[in-house]
């Protein structure tokens, strides 16, 4: 029996998990996502050309590697399908578990009616449906992929759904579907996805008891995870390591190595508590040089500096064994680097652990000396000795080494340690 690597990410998500899915399913035969919805993206860059992955695993631009969706995943069918237009060879290496629920065009409807209704106080989500699909399943009203093989019967309870929330519905501006243009696309959806729909479980079971090597993915990162994230700032999902066992139908011994994405500094998408901000000249220059646009919303990405506080606790409650450090090269320059070494409370007290409310904290930082170039290094020695300090600086803070370094986009711009 073999056990399944992992691969989570240590901050607000876009750690830049894509690359490091893409580079470790050279050497896997199965890539499995096991959470999160369409909200996520993984860009990965390949020579001239760049994907954005939304909800395939990030192993399908491994031609030998194997895809499996798990169940723990909200799947939007319209925009599964129009992701799978990328690719001309998904049979027989895509699959999606019958167990998944379905995240429906009146999701998205709801998570925008919400958010115009708080206003100030709106959580920042995507409004791309995921927290009220999970809402749904949460309350068991939510319907599963495997529903679609048979559409009449799912358009029937579709429709039996909006007549129970009439009220809700009205009171939010949220009109009832067309039954016929419902039914049309729900049997587009079926023609579609039929070939790939399977019991993922057994197949996990199947292939961890072939001696597979196994790679396992999740979306977004632990500071946004519904339980140990900065709530309500959060997902929906369980985005830390143990959200694999839940998401795809495995147990804890079957979790092999845990690796742990970080960048060289952090960013967060949407509204909630981010210590390590940096609201200056250098925030700015991080987002420019980093390129830090959400994947799925193109959204300016807030920036700051690394939070070493925030990284010991991912890695404590993720069980990483090595981390992966990202995109070192965008400090590239910087006299300065920062580093949040511990939170200071409103009291004045110091604290060295991330607490159940982060709102009030600022950041106590160590200051580093900058370097002037690391992009495209491939080895430990290319690196400049700042940088390698810096490096060596990190894994202490966060308790954990650090196994692999980026040096730019491109697959091949990797230190392996």
């Amino acid at each position: 029996m073999s056990k399944a690597d992992l691969i989570v990410g240590l901050q607000w998500g876009d750690e830049g998990k894509g690359k490091i899915v893409d580079h470790m399913a050279q050497t896997h035969d199965y890539v499995c996502r096991f959470a999160g919805g369409h909200n996520a993206g993984h860009t990965i860059v390949i020579g001239e050309k760049r994907y954005a992955l939304h909800l395939i695993p990030s192993g399908v631009l491994n031609p030998k590697a194997k895809n499996i969706v798990g169940n723990g995943v909200v799947l939007s069918p319209e925009d599964f399908i129009e992701e799978m237009a990328q690719f001309d060879d998904l049979q027989g290496r895509l699959f999606i578990s019958d167990k998944a629920h379905l995240l429906l065009s009146y999701h998205a409807q709801i998570d925008q009616a919400r958010e115009r209704l708080k206003g100030k106080d709106a959580i920042g989500t995507t409004g791309k449906g995921i927290g009220p699909a999970y809402g749904d399943k949460i309350t068991r009203t939510g319907h599963r992929v495997g529903e679609l093989l048979e559409p009449e019967k799912l358009h029937k309870r579709i429709l039996r759904y909006f007549e129970i929330n009439r009220p809700l519905f009205e009171a939010m501006g949220i009109a009832q579907p067309d039954a016929k243009r419902l039914l049309a696309d729900l049997k587009r959806y079926k023609e579609a996805l039929a070939p790939y729909i399977t019991d993922t479980v057994q197949m996990m079971w199947r292939i961890l008891a072939e001696e597979k090597r196994v790679l396992l993915e999740g979306a977004q990162g632990t500071m946004l995870d519904i339980d140990h994230g900065t709530y309500p700032y959060v997902t929906s999902s369980t985005t830390v390591s143990a959200g694999a066992c839940a998401g795809l139908g495995i147990n804890p011994k079957d979790i092999g190595k845990v690796v742990g994405i970080a960048k060289a500094y952090c960013t967060r998408v949407g509204n909630g508590p981010f210590p390590s901000e940096d609201n200056g000249e250098a925030g700015k220059r991080l987002r420019e040089k980093g390129d830090e646009f959400g994947t799925t919303t193109g959204r300016p990405r807030r920036c700051g500096w690394f939070d070493a506080v925030a990284a010991r606790h991912a890695v404590r409650i993720n069980g990483v064994d090595s981390i992966a450090l990202m995109k070192l090269d965008v400090l590239d320059g910087f006299e300065e680097i920062k580093v949040c070494i511990a939170y200071r409370l409103p009291n004045g007290e110091t604290i060295d652990y991330v607490p159940y409310d982060m709102d009030e904290v600022t950041p106590v930082y160590r200051s580093f000396k900058g370097w002037e170039r690391s992009k495209g290094a491939r080895s430990f020695d290319a690196l400049p000795k700042e940088a390698q300090a810096y490096i060596e600086a990190l894994e202490e803070m966060a308790g954990c080494k650090i196994g692999i370094v980026s040096t730019g986009a491109d697959r091949d711009d990797t230190v392996v340690r």
